[in-house]
């Protein structure tokens, strides 16, 4: 096991290596004459950028000082985010080189010739008062003469097709990539838009019909997203004047100690019902017994393979297959074994695998986050082949299950093609 892990682990450097090695070929040494201070600097650039991300990702998850984590985070994760998209421009300018060189040859090649400027003739000069030895003016050089000096230091050179042509790419590449990384952070500093889906349940009561739900799941408070994230998603919860809310999991990555003051926020959570937790894998990279006290604290209901008997449908939740290595994970006989099934059932469960045992229980309805929606993209067809449902809401024989993107973000703090949203699920009674 530990031979195949660092087989697979030299490989994918070996991979990482090679193209961060392309992408600098492409931006600092096609595009410059020379050795010389620019290649020199993409290459300081890119293995910094790689140092930085690697120390906040071993930084995060040794419990490093935490003044040191956020030193780090910034950085580096955003460099993670840079460097995919410098390798996908990169990767898409080379379609677009072999079109830009033709289109200026053929336009090399259509523009007219110009007729040269007739020289404007030298006053004659009187052979007999030149010097001994002296050439008179416009008269053809010898063959036998060096050619024309070099143009004086400084004087601006024109560069080659080949050369433009690099530089066209390489400029435009880096464009595209530090304006999709910058509108991709904005939108998850923003804070997380709301979603709104109507879900009906067939055994839901009439009494219960339009009861709303605000779904919040991978706020993932750490280094980068704080204090002030916790406080706009709890503003904007707050704003759809829920029934209940549901947190399921990644709440944090980091502990108590470091992120108890950012999920103060939280207390502020308003909902008739109630607000209700369970753990997902992040919290037990965390401490999760900690964090489950602490939500506890804050006003919020742990639903740790658990049940509540709401007055129209039962609420359970189920801890994170992440927690089965310390001997805390998903136990649904616990959490539904015993419930009346003629009632309605919502199951809160982290991830999106875990709807098979769901439908196993007869829920109704999962309420689940843990994919981003694949966050960067194209993560998202990663992230759709390790889960059956990558975002929104499917059916899986009776039983339904709704995926959030997310609130916030992990590793970068930069989503593409996956906004974060918290989602508002209405319930609907098919008697109403």
């Amino acid at each position: 096991m530990v031979v195949v892990f660092a087989l697979v682990a030299l490989v994918v450097l070996g991979v990482v290596v090679l193209a961060n090695r392309y992408v600098w070929l492409r931006l600092f040494r096609d595009t410059t004459r020379g050795p010389g201070p620019v290649r020199r600097a993409g290459a300081v650039v890119i293995a910094g950028g790689w140092v930085l991300a690697v120390g906040a990702l071993v930084a995060e998850r040794t419990g490093a000082p935490f003044w040191l984590q956020r030193v780090l985070a910034w950085p580096g994760f955003l460099w993670l985010a840079l460097s995919i998209y410098l390798l996908l421009a990169v990767l898409a300018g080379e379609a677009v080189r072999p079109l830009l060189r033709r289109f200026l040859e053929r336009r090399a090649a259509a523009k007219p010739a110009e007729p040269d400027e007739l020289p404007v003739p030298a006053p004659a000069a009187d052979p007999e008062r030149m010097p001994a030895g002296s050439v008179p003016p416009g008269t053809p050089p010898a063959e036998s003469e060096p050619p024309a000096a070099p143009a004086p230091p400084g004087t601006l050179a024109v560069p080659s097709r080949r050369l433009f042509v690099s530089r066209v790419v390489a400029g435009a590449a880096a464009a595209a990539a530090v304006g999709t990384v910058a509108g991709g952070t904005y939108g998850v500093l923003r804070g997380p838009k709301v979603k709104r889906v109507t879900v009906p349940l067939a055994k839901l009561p009439r009494a219960a019909h339009g009861f709303r739900i605000a779904v919040v799941s991978d706020i993932h408070l750490g280094p980068v997203l704080g204090r002030g994230f916790a406080q706009t998603v709890v503003d904007t919860i707050n704003s759809t004047q829920p029934d209940l809310v549901a947190v399921v999991g990644d709440l944090v990555d980091g502990s108590v100690k470091d992120l108890g003051p950012a999920a103060a926020p939280l207390a502020q959570l308003r909902a008739r019902h109630g607000a209700y937790f369970v753990t997902g894998n992040h919290e037990y990279f965390s401490g999760a017994e900690q964090w489950v006290a602490e939500v506890r604290r804050l006003g919020l209901i742990p639903l740790e393979n658990a049940r509540t008997e709401l007055p129209h449908f039962d609420l359970a939740g189920v801890n994170d297959v992440a927690g089965e290595d310390e001997g805390q994970g998903p136990d649904y006989a616990r959490a539904l074994g015993d419930r009346d099934r003629a009632r309605a059932c919502v199951l809160l469960a982290h991830q999106p695998v875990q709807i098979h045992d769901a439908v196993d229980h007869g829920v109704d309805l999962q309420l689940s986050g843990h994919t981003h929606g694949g966050q960067l993209w194209p993560g998202n067809l990663i992230a759709g082949a390790a889960n059956p449902t990558l975002a929104g809401l499917e059916r899986y024989g009776d039983t339904q299950l709704y995926v959030s993107r997310g609130a916030g973000a992990w590793g970068p703090p930069t989503r593409v093609g996956a906004p974060s949203d918290i989602t508002v699920i209405e319930l609907a009674s098919r008697q109403a």
